[in-house]
């Protein structure tokens, strides 16, 4: 386990999630931002839209992004409202969007309405995030019970909900994060011997602890990844 744990597991499951799809596939990258995944996307016919709303400002709250680049958008537009006709695509891949969305549920709509029958929806999110791309962060995250909610309400067939991480491994993650923290909020520019080693020490417990886990995402987690199919 390492500190960047929370996106090395996420960003494997959407390369095997988007490797897994047919060569020719018509595939929507929803709030595709700087277009990460498009390297796993060569056998299919790949569309990327984003509102290109997010300006990167390091004095702004919150984590922001040194910089941030939309050259290569297709789609620029809001992202309930995609100028696409009714089953234009046979997958959608969102991930890490539905927070900086001020009611996410109207995307799922428009994902529904933009999918094929027996489309996939490749969806990630946050279960718990601090704030980051600010001002455009609405909601700290979502529980596995609003995808089983919202997308069977919205006429798909959830074929998987994949915890990702720990309550210890979040944990774990936040302490160490909080040097940097600390910097940035409390002015503690120099970390002595002591906080240095009881951070070492705790972070290693937690490691530990989330070896010998039986569960402990259904408290906390970084997020969940979830694949759904539009129902005919």
């Amino acid at each position: 386990m390492t500190k960047l744990a929370n996106e090395a597991a996420r960003a494997e499951w959407v390369r095997v999630q988007l490797e897994s799809l047919k060569p020719g596939l018509k595939l929507l990258d929803a709030g595709a931002g700087e277009r990460q995944y498009h390297k796993h996307c060569g056998h299919l016919d790949y569309t990327s839209q984003d509102s290109e709303c997010y300006i990167p400002d390091d004095k702004g709250a919150g984590l922001q992004m040194p910089k941030w680049n939309y050259d290569s958008i297709d789609i620029r537009c809001d992202i309930i409202h995609i100028p696409r006709p009714e089953d234009s695509f046979d997958a959608i891949l969102c991930t890490e969007v539905l927070e900086h969305i001020p009611n996410a549920v109207p995307a799922i709509t428009e994902f529904s309405r933009l999918l094929k029958p027996g489309g996939i929806l490749l969806l990630t999110a946050p279960f718990c995030s601090l704030t980051h791309f600010a001002p455009f962060h609405y909601s700290t995250g979502f529980s596995k019970y609003w995808y089983e909610h919202h997308l069977t309400a919205h006429g798909f067939r959830i074929e998987s909900i994949t915890p990702n991480g720990n309550y210890f491994e979040y944990l774990r993650q936040e302490i160490l994060r909080l040097p940097t923290v600390a910097k940035q909020y409390a002015g503690v520019k120099k970390r002595s011997l002591k906080d240095r080693i009881l951070t070492k020490l705790f972070a290693k417990h937690l490691e530990k602890l989330s070896d010998r886990d039986t569960g402990s995402h259904e408290l906390l987690a970084y997020g969940f990844h979830v694949r759904a199919v539009k129902l005919d």
